[in-house]
């Protein structure tokens, strides 16, 4: 990551650890339920931008079943054919919403980076305490990818219904406080904080 890219990181992940557990309230143990309902009530700074962030948190608890589906196996966290083709195919979707196609894949070049970091967190987790390692293997094909497909339909869309309110110079604070606000309802832990985090940067126009 650059330099300013990755200041930015560092600055976000800040403010939205500060917004989960000071504005929100502590963030208790992540969990793999991306169907979760939020709570209604959202504050009226995160209203709009939210609807970003909680895709973001719900893909990033999706990397359970990614890397569930791959410890122990020969699969490697990164793949850099499927990665290329899920650009490739946000590009098209973008240009046929009206959307930066380069801006749209930055956003999803990241959520891509936020989840293996998620992954290699698990990794590392499962590694240390084998009590914890899944006693599962999802399938990728068949459960993992069409959850993750549905997820960047809704991403694109929110990306468009968002686009004035991401090149406004509030963006910043205003996705702060939205991803705190995604990280709490979502029951963000450590790991998965820190994946959101490197979610963002790409997010508002003036951080690209």
């Amino acid at each position: 990551m650059r330099p300013r890219r990755l200041r930015s990181a560092l600055t976000l992940l800040g403010a939205v650890a500060t917004a989960a557990t000071l504005a929100l309230g502590p963030a208790s143990p992540a969990t793999a339920d991306t169907q979760r309902p939020a709570p209604a009530r959202q504050s009226n700074t995160a209203h709009g931008l939210a609807s970003v962030t909680d895709l973001f948190a719900q893909r990033l608890l999706l990397a359970d079943k990614v890397a569930a589906a791959k410890y122990g196996t020969d699969t490697p966290i990164d793949d850099p054919a499927r990665e290329a083709q899920i650009l490739t195919d946000v590009r098209a979707r973008a240009a046929g919403l009206g959307l930066d196609p380069d801006a749209v894949a930055a956003v999803f070049r990241d959520q891509i980076e936020a989840n293996k970091l998620v992954q290699r967190g698990l990794y590392a987790r499962w590694d240390a305490n084998p009590g914890e390692r899944p006693t599962e293997r999802p399938d990728l094909a068949k459960e993992v990818r069409p959850a993750l497909d549905r997820i960047t339909t809704g991403l694109l869309a929110a990306l468009r219904d968002t686009e004035r309110a991401r090149e406004v110079p509030s963006c910043g604070p205003r996705l702060a406080t939205a991803a705190g606000w995604s990280a709490y309802t979502r029951r963000l832990d450590a790991l998965h904080l820190e994946g959101l985090g490197r979610a963002l940067p790409s997010v508002c126009a003036g951080s690209r």
